[in-house]
């Protein structure tokens, strides 16, 4: 999910709050001895099933679809950052073509290269435009309804108004970490404040799978989209 601040800098250099979705920390030991940080919930997650219906047309349900084979589970908060996640980011498949102009003119209007735009996308919501977390992110790149009142949206479930404000907060990442595409898109997830107050990107077990799992992806789109 994205856990991000509902701020509009008038200065990047200005002290930012904490992100207003932001949990307890807590520590996980898990079998094989890894020790990992967590600021999710325990609670179970919602599931969104994605299915190819019987015309070819991708779906999406929060009812398990009856009779169909290949069906893949989404849970959502966050496609990408569950440290436990099974999906094989080096091929797992990738949503070229979809969303192309809205992608294209908000990546051109912020300067951010489109293929970090369709990363981080397919890392929040898997390219589900109806995708709703239960701490209330909305849309294609999971915008709080604060954040996405500050920049100006006021349709987080439109899908060119969620891309072109999630490019402009992605933007904004980027311009405060000076083009650091690690710690902007930790900031895009955990929140500015808390790449500032650790230093770098967070020891949440959460955003350093989701930090990993972007960068895989976005070497993938560049590379698919330069084949095109």
């Amino acid at each position: 999910m994205l856990a991000k601040y509902s701020v509009f800098m008038l200065s990047l250099l200005v002290a930012l709050p904490l992100p207003a979705t932001a949990g307890s920390v807590q520590r996980i030991v898990h079998p094989d001895g890894r020790v990992e940080f967590t600021n999710a919930p325990a609670r179970t997650q919602e599931r969104v099933y994605r299915y190819q219906d019987e015309h070819g047309v991708t779906s999406f349900s929060s009812i398990r679809p009856v009779g169909v084979a290949d069906v893949e589970v989404l849970r959502f908060d966050c496609y990408a950052c569950a440290p436990d996640s099974t999906v094989d980011w080096h091929n797992t498949r990738l949503f070229v073509g979809v969303f192309q102009d809205e992608i294209n003119a908000a990546a051109a209007r912020f300067r951010v290269d489109p293929a970090l735009v369709r990363a981080v996308i397919h890392a929040e919501s898997a390219f589900n435009p109806q995708a709703v977390s239960r701490r209330g992110a909305q849309g294609l790149m999971q915008l709080m309804p604060a954040t996405a009142a500050e920049l100006g949206v006021e349709n987080a479930m439109d899908v060119a108004e969620n891309i072109h404000g999630g490019v402009n907060y992605l933007a904004r990442m980027l311009q405060l970490h000076h083009g650091d595409i690690r710690l902007a898109t930790a900031a895009y997830n955990a929140g500015p404040g808390a790449v500032r107050r650790h230093g770098g990107i967070p020891p949440f077990a959460e955003t350093r799978a989701y930090v990993e799992r972007v960068g895989i992806l976005h070497q993938r789109y560049r590379q698919s989209l330069a084949s095109r």
